[in-house]
């Protein structure tokens, strides 16, 4: 497993940006598929988007597609989130996982989890 921690979170109005980084642990990071979820209070943990190991494939949930990119890179193992044109209902607690799986999109497919952070956004 690798050990995944989040950063970038914080507050943000309407229709701005942010940037989430996850910096994954050991070094086998290339050998996994990334994903990033999200849970709102109250609601379930959510799929946002992965990213396949080798050539990068990405996929997005429909809500997000369009507004956010998720890339990766290998040397420095961390993988990014960038989000863009940000809505209120973006709020929410954003995690990063990894799976050995090259697909999926649900939360029982990813093997290591980041213990997440905050983002708010303000109408």
């Amino acid at each position: 497993q690798v050990q995944l921690e989040e950063s970038g979170g914080g507050l943000v109005q309407a229709g701005g940006s942010v940037r989430l980084s996850c910096e994954a642990s050991g070094r086998t990071f290339s050998s996994y598929a990334m994903g990033w979820f999200r849970q709102a209070p109250g609601k379930e943990r959510e799929f946002v988007s992965r990213i396949s190991w080798g050539v990068g494939r990405t996929y997005y949930a429909d809500s997000v597609k369009g507004r956010f990119t998720i890339s990766r890179v290998n040397a420095k193992n961390t993988v990014y989130l960038q989000m863009n044109s940000l809505k209120p209902e973006d709020t929410a607690v954003y995690y990063c996982a990894a799976s050995l799986r090259q697909y999926g999109s649900l939360p029982n497919e990813y093997d290591s989890w980041g213990q997440g952070t905050q983002v708010t956004v303000s109408s």
